[in-house]
């Protein structure tokens, strides 16, 4: 392969798929800008770089004289030498991922994504708030806050009317919080709103009469999901009364009607392009047996190419008691790549929980090698090439069973006629109370790397995404910042 550096007096023609034309432009005009060469971009008729191969190369890609090389994306399949001999300019694969380049260069290391920018606002949903004492309920409003949630919504308990609703907002209020009302009840809602709750939870038919005097926001909903007339009529009184207003026309859970309900927002979006919309998201996530992140960062997507603006959220269930952490991380993801017109691919592994985004995988081979250039006694340990792997100068254990290798670990020497309750076999391999919890402690981790895909390094902590200690206090730093700019 050619020499990755560049000098002024050539042009690279660099070669990409449709949908990474536009990233690698404005990857490549800064570095072209800062070595000085000139450059030329050519897409040969393919939507995804990983399908380019030598061959529809050949019969695709025209690569103009003045040309001095041709840099191919690092997945291009093929003999590069046969396009060298086709074309008579040099060839050379590139990195896989184009915002690499810049290292491939010589340059720095790829700049990380900007992800303190999001276009989707977050209601998380403090449910039966009403029930609770209000300690907990400010307690739990603060930590939805800490996640990400830029308003905290009051949920009333369907059939009842508390006289609380007041006492709640305006203490959420005192707090410095925005605060939302999700009832029906005109007791409930009025209350709210007098004391400072800024959205009402939701609008229809049933109460359009008297909500429209509160003069606040409300979410517009159908009288029906399925009936979007109603939701036509909804939207033409609410404009005639001047009232300011957002659209849900309401997702519904899987098996209920989910795909769709999402035609629906695409057909309201498409009859009303500039309405602010919301999604009530905690109807998938809740009620969805699944880990909730892929989930969250689906439905961001969804809500970010279709411009809604707001999703009401909860994180009641436990698979999805993160909820309001990972789509605060989603939302931030999806508005980069939407806005760069990027594949949202190494972007970020906050969502990314558990498994590892890459990991650094030793054969066998080097295990082996490893294990017998052990001169002392303490022990190793491995979650490599699908096994448990604990060594150490009396030798190489390896398995699935974590007792059992422990088990021939400390036999070995005993089978070599040095008992394991004998001085000379404590003072090599010295396994005391301490030692014994320490082993205990870090197989147990490396069995649960090896499950999970993990990658597992001995003494060092696994990572958990945002669900890690450091990524949380960095998330709620980051939030922290957020709001004294905005304050």
């Amino acid at each position: 392969m050619n020499s990755p550096t560049a000098n002024p007096n050539e042009t690279i023609l660099f070669v990409t798929g449709r949908l990474a034309e536009r990233g690698l432009r404005e990857v490549v005009a800064g570095i072209a800008e800062k070595l000085g060469f000139r450059y030329e971009i050519a897409v040969p008729g393919i939507q995804v770089a990983a399908l380019l191969h030598v061959s529809l190369l050949i019969k695709r890609l025209t690569v103009p004289q003045h040309v001095s090389r041709v840099i191919l994306p690092g997945w291009c399949q093929g003999d590069l030498s046969e396009l060298e001999q086709h074309f008579g300019k040099p060839f050379e694969s590139g990195p896989r991922d184009l915002y690499d380049l810049p290292e491939y260069f010589g340059l720095t290391k790829r700049r990380a994504a900007d992800l303190s920018r999001y276009s989707v606002e977050i209601l998380a949903e403090i449910n039966h708030a009403t029930r609770m004492p209000l300690s907990e309920i400010v307690r739990e409003a603060k930590a939805l806050v800490a996640s990400g949630a830029n308003v905290i919504d009051v949920g009333g308990v369907p059939g009842e009317s508390s006289p609380r609703i007041a006492e709640i907002v305006l203490t959420l209020r005192g707090e410095g919080m925005r605060v939302s009302i999700d009832s029906f009840d005109r007791h409930e809602v009025e209350q709210a709103v007098g004391a400072g709750a800024e959205l009402i939870l939701s609008c229809n038919h049933s109460n359009i009469d008297w909500v429209t005097a509160l003069g606040v926001e409300v979410v517009a909903i159908p009288d029906v999901p399925q009936d979007l007339d109603s939701l036509d009529r909804l939207i033409e009184r609410l404009r005639a009364s001047d009232t300011t207003f957002r659209v849900d026309p309401i997702i519904e859970p899987i098996g209920m009607g989910f795909t769709a309900s999402l035609q629906r927002y695409m057909r309201v979006r498409e009859k009303y392009p500039d309405v602010p919309m919301m999604m009530g998201i905690g109807n998938i996530t809740e009620l969805t047996e699944v880990d909730s992140a892929g989930v969250n960062m689906i439905l961001a997507a969804v809500c970010e190419e279709l411009g809604i603006q707001s999703v009401l959220t909860t994180q009641v269930v436990n698979w999805c008691r993160s909820s309001v952490a990972e789509f605060d991380a989603a939302r931030r993801l999806m508005y980069h790549a939407v806005a760069a017109r990027t594949i949202p691919k190494h972007l970020g592994s906050s969502l990314v929980m558990l498994r590892d985004a890459r990991l650094k995988p030793r054969s066998r081979e080097s295990l082996q090698q490893f294990a017998a250039a052990l001169t002392d006694p303490n022990f190793r340990i491995f979650a490599e090439a699908g096994e448990l792997h604990l060594m150490n100068r009396y030798g190489h254990w390896h398995g699935s069973d974590v007792f059992r290798l422990f088990e021939q670990a400390t036999t070995t020497a005993a089978a070599s006629g040095i008992s394991t309750n004998s001085p000379a076999f404590q003072s090599q391999v010295p396994i005391d109370t301490s030692h014994a919890f320490y082993l205990g402690y870090e197989l147990a981790r490396a069995e649960i790397a090896l499950h999970l895909g993990k990658q597992y390094t001995q003494d060092e902590p696994m990572q958990w995404g945002l669900l890690g200690p450091t990524r949380a206090s960095s998330t709620a730093a980051l939030h922290e910042k957020n709001r004294d700019e905005t304050s």
